[in-house]
């Protein structure tokens, strides 16, 4: 009984926390269209979701919303058939069918689920399911062909970690008994075991200093630059992720969270993946640029122990900038860098400036650290890593690096 547009199921973790099924008509006219057990399914779904918000990142709470989402919206409308009936064979088919879904399935960006129309969320016609990522050096004015979806082997791992994790909550529970997406995953004929050469994403020192310089000009000749500077140097040289500059419903980076021990050493409190603090060093490059960001502010030249101030501060209104906010911030200096680089150095130097995103800072900074000789205990510590073997894929491609530049002068004569 397929039909041609799925339906969003389940809104943001603070919507559905306060759920209302008659703010969501639609979603309550798709679950009575169905059988019976479509609506023990999305209670099931429901629970889920709601352990997931309250004890795991707003980032994971997405994720398998997601994927509990798909999962579910398979079942109803082409499984035709209750999870306490699946087998290894059903996920197997449910790999398949994320591997090549249909089209009416597929969009070309990350959209809201539900649009507030007249009191009530409606369903948005441009989000769907699948996301076919569109990379930015394709022109504008093409659409790419949704047929040609492909999920990278990261997107189908992150498949199978949600829907194991949801039948896991479902035992725990005592819903079901019994978890054959465990099972099936050993099975699944789309994973690819894989020995090549990993590139880790980051800018080379030559785009780096572009990026630098770039913002540094931006900001003598505008102030309002002097908070990119601060955001693009913060992320790059104390290798933060986004999230962890940005203000959440949990936590709001402040500048107290800059402390000095009593030996002068500089570090800075950062509440990471996995709901976890960890206080990152501080090294001494880094105290002017906070200095002279702190100036800007009107500020004293460094944090003291009782600032409540945004380390981040909202360009308009009260309190920290969300990780929106602070994407857009490095996108424009990232665009700027890159036209300068290819007009300067040609467009095959400056190109990864063209692809890289915010993250490709703190993968920038990390692998400058290995290359100078920094202990990789000292920087998973830093990093945040919760194993130092996740470390060990950024010294693995310096080695990489170096392999290919003793490779280079093969003869073939």
């Amino acid at each position: 009984m397929a039909i041609s547009r799925p339906v969003a199921l389940y809104p943001t973790y603070p919507e559905l926390k306060d759920f209302q099924a008659r703010c969501y008509p639609e979603i309550s006219d798709f679950l009575d269209s169905g059988e019976s057990w479509w609506h023990v399914h999305w209670r099931w779904g429901q629970e889920f979701l709601l352990y997931t918000g309250r004890n795991k990142s707003e980032h994971t709470y997405t994720r398998f919303r997601n994927e509990t989402e798909r999962f579910l919206l398979w079942i109803f409308l082409f499984k035709e058939k209750p999870m306490e009936q699946l087998r290894k064979s059903d996920i197997l088919d449910y790999a398949d069918f994320c591997w090549q879904p249909p089209v009416s399935w597929i969009c070309f960006a990350n959209r809201e689920k539900f649009l507030y129309i007249n009191g009530c969320h409606t369903q948005n016609p441009e989000w769907a399911p699948f996301k076919l990522k569109v990379p930015k050096n394709v022109e504008s004015n093409r659409t790419p062909d949704k047929k040609k979806y492909k999920p990278s082997q990261e997107t189908l791992a992150a498949t199978f970690t949600g829907i194991i994790a949801f039948y896991k909550y479902l035992m725990n529970e005592e819903y079901l008994y019994g978890n054959p997406a465990q099972i099936a995953k050993g099975d699944c004929r789309h994973f690819i075991k894989d020995a090549q050469v990993k590139e880790v994403r980051r800018l080379t020192e030559s785009q780096w200093q572009y990026v630098v310089d770039v913002t540094h000009e931006l900001a003598e000749e505008d102030h309002i630059f002097e908070r990119s500077l601060f955001v693009i140097c913060a992320l790059k040289t104390l290798f933060l992720r986004i999230s962890e500059l940005s203000e959440r419903p949990n936590w709001s980076p402040e500048m107290r969270h800059f402390w000095q021990d009593s030996d002068g050493n500089w570090w800075l409190k950062i509440y990471g993946k996995g709901r976890k603090l960890r206080d990152i060093t501080v090294p001494n490059s880094f105290i002017p640029f906070l200095k002279r960001y702190r100036a800007f502010r009107g500020l004293s030249p460094l944090p003291g122990p009782g600032e409540s101030y945004p380390i981040v501060e909202k360009i308009r209104g009260q309190g920290g900038m969300r990780s929106r906010q602070l994407t857009r911030i490095v996108q424009e200096v990232f665009d700027k860098a890159y036209e300068r680089m290819r007009d300067e150095k040609g467009e095959d130097n400056a190109r990864k400036l063209k692809e890289a995103s915010s993250h490709w800072l703190r993968h920038t900074g990390a692998s400058m650290e290995i290359e100078r000789g920094r202990a990789l205990k000292d920087l998973s510590e830093d990093l945040g890593h919760a194993s130092m073997a996740t470390t060990d894929t950024v010294y693995v491609h310096t080695e990489n690096r170096l392999r290919a530049e003793s490779g280079k002068n093969r003869k073939v004569n």
